[in-house]
């Protein structure tokens, strides 16, 4: 069943308005930002997931189709789920935020070992693209409820606001994972990087913006999942330089020597008489060449 605007106006108005630590407008334009980070997360995400299967499976093409593919499909599968979640946003909001920082952020490094332990990263790549697609797709729906609940406005003005900041959060994805993270910390430290950023922007809005919605024992145990993410994302960094070393020895191929044909190396080997290039050449075209008679 869709819900009309009138059902959606009625649903927000049932929602109690949360109390903040600050002004109505500010908390609108935090939830706004942190709309704007998770949006560039995501994007940064998608690409890293690119540009492995690039580096470790190949066929750009066809992993490029299948990651794009897995993702949107995935994210449609989140917006349904996180129906469920509105009743509890601000949990519901902090939970996949830390989730999808921790598979997000750790992707890559999950990624290289699979290549060293398994000899094949396939089947996770498509695992991480569907996951991070969910996440992703349960972030909008949460959010919605999240800045209806700080102040209440028209449903399509909310959602006008919420696309805006997505958008251009994914441009800034878009730009700053070819051209900063990427040749500044490579593959495996660029989405660590993304996954803390990530953590840090959920707990912000909900340990600190809707702190009162929560409980002290909620609050805390949202609290120790964000700080259990960010060490573990944090503790991979050292072996970024070893795994990065360890997949570039796993992919090395060995080089076929390049073997001369037979009628080169025979024509090669030094001057020959008339009749030898006559057999030569006969074997090589022995339409276009007659040796002559006499």
């Amino acid at each position: 069943m869709i819900e009309t605007p009138e059902a959606e106006r009625s649903t927000v108005e049932h929602s109690p308005v949360v109390a903040l630590p600050v002004s109505a407008g500010i908390g609108r334009f935090l939830v706004l930002v942190a709309v704007f980070v998770c949006a560039a997360c995501g994007l940064v995400y998608e690409l890293e997931l690119i540009a492995l299967a690039d580096y470790l499976v190949g066929d750009t093409v066809t992993h490029t189709s299948i990651v794009l593919s897995t993702m949107v499909f995935a994210m449609g599968i989140g917006s349904l789920g996180a129906k469920r979640l509105r009743r509890r946003a601000s949990v519901g909001f902090g939970v996949i935020e830390a989730m999808l920082a921790l598979i997000g952020g750790s992707s890559a490094t999950v990624l290289y070992l699979s290549l060293l332990w398994f000899g094949g990263a396939r089947p996770l790549l498509v695992a991480f693209s569907l996951a991070i697609g969910v996440l992703i797709g349960a972030e909008m729906p949460l959010l919605m409820t999240l800045i209806q609940r700080i102040r209440e406005q028209d449903a399509g003005r909310a959602v006008a606001d919420l696309s805006a900041a997505d958008y251009v959060g994914a441009l800034l994805g878009g730009l700053a994972f070819p051209f900063l993270l990427l040749p500044l910390l490579g593959r495996l430290n660029a989405a660590l990087c993304t996954g803390v950023v990530n953590a840090l922007a959920g707990a912000v809005v909900v340990l600190w913006l809707f702190r009162e919605d929560l409980s002290r024992r909620t609050r805390r145990r949202i609290l120790l999942l964000n700080l259990c993410v960010t060490a573990l994302l944090l503790a991979c960094v050292p072996a970024v330089g070893p795994l990065e070393r360890a997949a570039e020895r796993a992919l090395i191929r060995p080089v076929t020597p390049e073997v001369t044909p037979e009628p080169v190396a025979e024509a090669a080997a030094g001057p020959v008489d008339e009749g030898a290039a006559a057999r030569l050449a006969s074997r090589v075209t022995p339409v276009l060449y007659a040796p002559p008679s006499g």
